[in-house]
This record gives C-alpha cells, structure tokens and sequence, in this order.
C-alpha cells in the first residue's frame, strides 16, 4: 500500500473514447488497419493515463495479453478506451479496449483488448511511488483483482526464464 499519496479513483484518470479515423495509409496488405498502428495508439494513450494518475514521467515495462480481436478496416473510427486497473509501489497496469465504429451507420464493434504495465520514475529516472487506486464498481474491482492475477503470472514466468540460466 502507498501511504504518503492518497488513493485516487479510476475515472480520475481514465481516457474515453479517444478518436483516431482509419485513412489507406493505415491499411496493412490485407487491407485491415495495420496492428502496429493499434498498438503504438494504445501505447500512447495508456501513456497519458498512466501520467495523470501518477503525475510522473512514465515509461512502458511491459504489454500483456495483446489480443486482436476483430480487424478495423479503411474509414472506420478507432474509439480508445484506457484506464489504472491496479497500482503496485512504483508500476500501475493500465487496460485498453479499442473499438471501430462505422461513422455512417453508427455500428462499432470491440477489436482490441491489452493490458500495459508502466513505472513512473522520479527526477533522476529511477522508480517512484505511485498513488493507490481506490476501485468503486463491480467491473473496477473485477480489472483490479484481474491486474493482480496477470500480475502475478508475469512474476512467475520471469522467475522461470531466470532458473533456465
């Protein structure tokens, strides 16, 4: 638990909706918008949640469970949706969602689904406490007990690579 900051609740630094319209150059040989682009979009926007909720330079540890889960397509609206689903001392799990919304017919459907670690440093670029996240919904506490499983299947999975050594 982080003491010398207060907690704060999710929606204090959620991002919703954030837009980004598909263009050609987009498109990868499939003619489906390339999933680097995604991933670079989600990156930046988990980034700003992760700097708010913070107020620290942050910078990406690690991505978990990257899933594509549908594929967006040429004149389709990316609507990303990223917000803290778990702090620990000095690194907060962020998870994003992304859909594609047909912008004439109003249809959207769910694509992309991750999960972003990320550690805030201090002054001299080393970690830093972050505030404690205070969930308030069902569907906060279910992100906030799934952080920590994901969590720590990463700590295990990195204790395993050390042991082959």
């Amino acid at each position: 638990m982080n003491t010398s900051r207060p907690p704060k609740t999710v929606s204090a630094s959620s991002v919703q909706n954030h837009v980004y319209k598909v263009f050609p150059n987009d498109l990868n040989a499939h003619y489906t918008v390339f999933g680097g682009l995604v991933m670079s979009l989600c990156d930046r926007v988990a980034l700003v949640v992760s700097e708010r909720h913070s107020g620290k330079i942050c910078v990406t540890a690690s991505v978990d469970s990257f899933h594509f889960v549908a594929p967006a397509k040429d004149g389709d609206t990316l609507l990303i949706s990223a917000a803290v689903n778990r702090t620990w001392s000095s690194s907060m799990e962020i998870g994003v969602r992304v859909d594609a919304e047909n912008s004439f017919s109003g249809e959207s459907k769910h694509i992309v689904s991750a999960y972003f670690t990320f550690v805030a440093l201090d002054e001299d670029n080393r970690p830093c406490e972050v505030p404690d996240i205070q969930p308030m919904s069902e569907d906060e506490i279910r992100r906030y007990n799934g952080a920590q499983v994901r969590r720590d299947a990463r700590l295990r999975t990195r204790e395993s690579l050390k042991s082959m050594k």
